[in-house]
């Protein structure tokens, strides 16, 4: 004879959804307030440098200047030829003192900002990402540094399937 088995607990899916639930309850914000001192970061995002399509204009719009001056101080290490646009390893260093900003561009993507960095007093401004490239385009990189805007740039031949 079989015997029904004994049930001493919630089941396990009950015990599940509930622990969910709290934590979803914890990550909301305990007051509006939380919610207003994110707000104003956001709108610091400079969205029309990231819709810039040629350097120039995204240069502008992220630091008020689009004028750049070559220099051998900012270190950038590109591939020569990108097996596959999708994914570029790019590394960018600078040798500039009080440095508060990097930023990466490819002049021949639908958008040539590809990223930006604010870097804080006193850090290290060695940046490594990953472009997705539409096409063999010259990468830019370029250091904000007392005032000025620092760069270098490196073409990079794209192979196979970038973002056009």
């Amino acid at each position: 004879m079989m015997t029904e088995p004994e049930t001493t607990g919630p089941a396990r899916r009950t015990v599940l959804l509930g622990a969910a639930g709290a934590a979803a309850a914890l990550a909301l914000p305990r007051s509006g307030r939380a919610a207003a001192v994110a707000a104003p970061k956001a709108s610091l995002w400079p969205e029309a440098a990231f819709k810039a399509t040629t350097p120039d204009p995204a240069l502008k719009a992220l630091w008020g200047s689009s004028s750049l001056t070559p220099t051998t101080q900012v270190k950038m290490d590109a591939p020569d030829i990108a097996e596959n646009g999708a994914v570029v390893p790019i590394s960018v260093d600078a040798n500039e003192p009080k440095i508060t900003g990097v930023a990466l561009l490819a002049r021949h993507n639908p958008y040539s900002l590809a990223c930006a960095y604010e870097i804080p007093e006193g850090t290290s401004p060695a940046i490594s990402s990953r472009l997705k490239l539409a096409k063999t385009t010259e990468v830019i990189a370029v250091v904000k540094s007392s005032g000025k805007l620092y760069s270098t740039s490196k073409r990079v031949k794209v192979t196979l399937g970038g973002c056009g």
